[in-house]
């Protein structure tokens, strides 16, 4: 079963549709726990006073908000949801936009959102005029202490909440120097033939096409030393490969190269070539295995 991270419901105008909130993703992060190389001894964690430098019991820690220099007002969960009890049970919308209004760049964690008891009807019809309309909410929820914006959208038969950052989050660009003007435009020629390019590398979305090659080689490279017995053993680092020196580069070559390498990738043989192929192999004698000729040379 779905592991549940929030119970509450959705708000918008006076209707209220009851939901549990359920992890969308799942991590595929390798952990690696620290070990004294010396001793094969694990390195925890620890909680440690930093005043008598002993490690302390989970239950004696309480959040602490220092208002002055030293004083510190002590916060535990009831507090947190007592703040503000609606903020803390509902997923608020504001209001709707286009779905295509929203940059990229401001998405952050997606959550899938299930109905609770009697929640089946209000759901489905919010999901239905969602999908219908083409927009999504922005509505506002506190998930772990801490009030999100985020944009409440369909996703198949769910409706997904996916967590915004806010504009104050998202830095500016402006510090960064960046070609931009008429000289930094490039010229027709390279910007036909980039063009061609990526049209001829754009195809329909497939997120299944795509790996996480570096976690597999890892992984591979794992096995390898258990394999070989080297369950303890370091790799000692290699020397560094050398770094390219600043060059010009000739782009408009480069994209002629890229061209004729997806176009050689993809073209299909000759068909001349695999007839003559196909002809060969009818001529050819079938290979006899080795105790058929010793008896027939007998």
């Amino acid at each position: 079963m779905a592991r549940t991270i929030w119970k509450g419901a959705i708000s918008f105008g006076l209707v209220h549709v009851p939901i549990v909130v359920h992890p969308a993703t799942r991590p595929h992060r390798l952990d690696f726990d620290w070990i004294d190389r010396r001793d094969d001894a694990p390195v925890g964690y620890q909680r440690i006073n930093k005043r008598t430098g002993k490690v302390i019991a989970s239950e004696d820690i309480v959040k602490g908000y220092e208002y002055e220099k030293g004083e510190y007002v002590y916060m535990n969960d009831e507090d947190f949801k007592r703040a503000n009890v609606a903020a803390t049970q509902t997923v608020e919308i504001q209001g709707f936009v286009d779905a295509a209004e929203v940059p990229i760049y401001y998405y952050d964690t997606p959550y899938y959102l299930a109905p609770d008891r009697r929640g089946e009807k209000g759901y489905a019809l919010l999901r239905e005029v969602l999908r219908q309309a083409g927009r999504l909410g922005l509505a506002r929820v506190v998930l772990h202490t801490r009030q999100y914006l985020c944009a409440l959208l369909p996703q198949g038969d769910a409706l997904m909440l996916i967590t915004l950052r806010y504009a104050d989050e998202i830095l500016s660009a402006d510090e960064l120097d960046l070609p931009g003007g008429k000289a930094a435009a490039p010229p027709a020629r390279e910007r036909d033939m980039a063009m061609r390019l990526v049209d001829d590398m754009t195809g329909p979305w497939d997120p299944e096409a795509y790996r996480d090659d570096y976690r597999e080689d890892l992984l591979e490279a794992i096995g390898r030393k258990i394999k070989a017995g080297k369950t303890h053993a370091l790799t000692e680092p290699g020397e560094k490969p050398p770094r390219e020196s600043a060059k010009v580069i000739d782009l408009m070559s480069l994209l002629k190269q890229s061209i004729e390498q997806r176009g050689s990738a993809r073209k299909p043989p000759a068909p001349k070539a695999a007839a003559k192929k196909r002809t060969a192999a009818k001529k050819a004698p079938a290979r006899k295995s080795g105790a058929a000729a010793r008896r027939k040379a007998a």
